[in-house]
């Protein structure tokens, strides 16, 4: 139910048979409904540790782990709304100049 007021679609998606825009629909449809059946549950979830994923990534990718953190922290400023895929490509761009 949480990962449903929090929108989690990432955690929806780890059910079986469940892809994104299964999961991305379930949200739309479900959100306000399971809100109003448990109004006790929090309006936002804690967020994942996207960063650290990301900076994971990118040290995986052969990046020294001081540049892919820089790398992260600069996408964040840049784009702090962004979904995984956005801050990965935008952490890339940056250390392709450096």
């Amino acid at each position: 139910m949480a990962a449903l007021v929090a929108g989690d679609v990432a955690r929806l998606q780890k059910t079986p048979g469940v892809g994104k825009k299964t999961a991305e629909r379930i949200v739309l449809e479900l959100k306000d409904k399971v809100a109003d059946l448990a109004p006790g549950l929090p309006a936002v979830a804690a967020p994942p540790n996207v960063d650290a994923d990301l900076v994971s990534a990118l040290t995986n990718l052969g990046y020294r782990p001081k540049d892919a953190e820089r790398a992260v922290e600069e996408a964040r400023e840049a784009l702090p709304e962004a979904a995984f895929h956005e801050l990965l490509r935008a952490s890339l761009k940056r250390l392709a100049r450096v």
